[in-house]
């Protein structure tokens, strides 16, 4: 499909249960859209205009912020985003984890290094710095708007010969000049992978001496925890400690408690939160499912875990099956197996109900995906993320009210990453708008069949363009780069 430049049409949405972004219970109420922003919001019927849609015993909310995605290539190379939009997500924030996009080539013949090969092959590495990136996603134009995060490992990559180290000053200073670049072209912040192998040996003083340039400019700092088990207190200390020195609010991604030995620790992790708070902007993002997903890390191949392999580059016709199976049939043990299928994807059953209902419901958590939109058998948080919370965490497990949960997919993570204009529904606003059924809602896809689409949507509007069709295909692209700072994040035209 051919992007082109979209202007809406006068529009006005009729009759639906209006919820807002802030927490508090919808109205029934006309909203107006005008020129890709709220033009206004009146009581229900007295509104006028060209097109009508009537959202009678619907809920009419802000477009859902993804607030922790790996679609930094993706919405280049398949600017549709139909996983996105399809659950109603209207802006997704990219570069988390440590890894982006925007940070440097690959050298000829250079495979992208873990867990950089998350978000796609090595060809489409193309950008050496983060405007060049952040120009690519504004000419492709995809169906929902982009923020971004630059990565400390894709930093590292950009800089390092080797990734096995801590970096000299003289790297340092160099990927601090890179940051400061990227930030002054509108990146949101930094974000670290400090568990992963090629960020783990950087020293807490390496990411100490980026964060003095958030301090300088702004910006969040974004972080999947150096230990998200037995250690995961001490890495806390750590991510706050990095966030006072930046003087900027802290994003613990995914916030977990994995591993058997590690269920029941979230009141302690939360606690940890908690105390944070009451000195410095934290905050964290959860995804609704018990198993995480990533590369095939031999750190986590534990009998206790059951694990599932989404994909192998030396062994592809073991994907989809089990790690324990594909170990029986090897006549080995599971580490032996994991090895021999490297690189390869992998899906942890590692988490309990209990704790992952615990830090859902928690005020300071945002929703975010963080699914992998290239992995040939996706984790279905990719495309069942936000039903899933509307559908099974509102109104069967009822672990919250509706109101809570849109606060948490909108007004929450719009504040916290600074997301001017968006993330209510307020006049002046950007129209980004998702329109829905409050009783049918509901994830669709599962681990066996991961890319159904929800069931229950009715209308997704993206700064005023109605993107999502009847058959459930996208049917116009109007997204935009949010770069900080910007009238782009305010939903004026520019």
């Amino acid at each position: 499909m051919k992007a082109a430049l979209l202007s809406s049409a006068n529009t006005i949405i009729a009759g639906g249960i209006v919820i807002d972004g802030s927490g508090t219970p919808g109205n029934i109420l006309d909203v107006v859209v005008r020129d890709g922003v709220i033009a206004d919001i009146v009581p229900a019927g007295s509104a006028t205009g060209a097109e009508r849609v009537d959202a009678t015993g619907l809920t009419l909310a802000p477009g859902f912020i993804d607030a922790h995605t790996h679609d930094d290539l993706v919405v280049i190379e398949a600017p549709e985003m139909t996983p996105k939009i399809s659950q109603g997500v209207t802006t997704v924030v990219v570069g988390n984890c440590g890894i982006s996009a925007g940070a440097g080539l690959m050298a000829p013949g250079q495979s992208p290094p873990d867990p950089l090969a998350l978000l796609g092959p090595a060809d489409q590495f193309r950008y050496r710095r983060f405007a060049d990136w952040a120009d690519a996603v504004e000419a492709a134009q995809p169906s929902v708007n982009v923020a971004a995060l630059v990565g400390h490992t894709a930093l590292r990559v950009a800089q390092l010969d080797r990734l096995d180290r801590p970096a000299a000053k003289a790297e340092v200073a160099a990927m601090c000049e890179q940051l400061r670049d990227a930030m002054a072209a509108g990146a949101l912040g930094l974000s670290t992978g400090l568990a992963y192998r090629n960020a783990a040996a950087a020293p807490t003083d390496e990411v100490l001496a980026l964060a003095e340039v958030l301090r300088e400019s702004g910006g969040v700092y974004a972080t999947h925890l150096r230990d998200e088990t037995a250690g995961i207190l001490g890495a806390l200390d750590e991510a706050f400690a990095i966030g006072r020195r930046a003087e900027q609010p802290v994003v613990v991604s995914h916030l977990k408690c994995a591993g058997a030995s590690n269920y029941g620790r979230s009141h302690e992790v939360l606690a940890s939160l908690e105390r944070a708070a009451d000195g410095q902007p934290v905050g964290c993002d959860c995804y609704p499912y018990t198993a995480s997903s990533s590369t095939l890390d031999l750190k986590q191949v534990v009998p206790e875990t059951p694990i599932l392999i989404t994909w192998s580059e030396s062994e592809p016709e073991q994907a989809g099956r089990m790690l324990a199976d594909i170990a029986v049939d090897w006549r080995t043990d599971i580490v032996s197996a994991a090895r021999r299928l490297q690189p390869a994807g992998a899906v942890y059953h590692c988490m309990a109900d209990a704790d992952v209902e615990r830090i859902l419901a928690h005020p300071l958590t945002m929703i975010g995906s963080d699914g992998l939109p290239v992995d040939p058998l996706p984790h279905p948080r990719l495309w069942g993320a936000f039903p899933r919370v509307l559908g099974h965490y509102v109104r069967e497990r009822q672990l919250f009210p509706l109101e809570t949960a849109v606060r948490k997919m909108t007004g929450l993570a719009a504040d916290r990453f600074g997301l001017t204009g968006r993330g209510y529904i307020r006049k002046g606003y950007a129209a980004d708008l998702v329109l829905f059924d409050a009783a049918q809602i509901a994830d669709r896809a599962t681990f066996s069949d991961p890319t159904r689409p929800a069931a229950g949507l009715r209308g997704v509007w993206v700064n005023g363009v109605r993107t999502l069709s009847e058959d459930g295909t996208v049917r116009a692209r109007a997204g935009r780069m949010l770069r900080r700072n910007s009238n782009q994040q305010q939903g004026i035209p520019g």
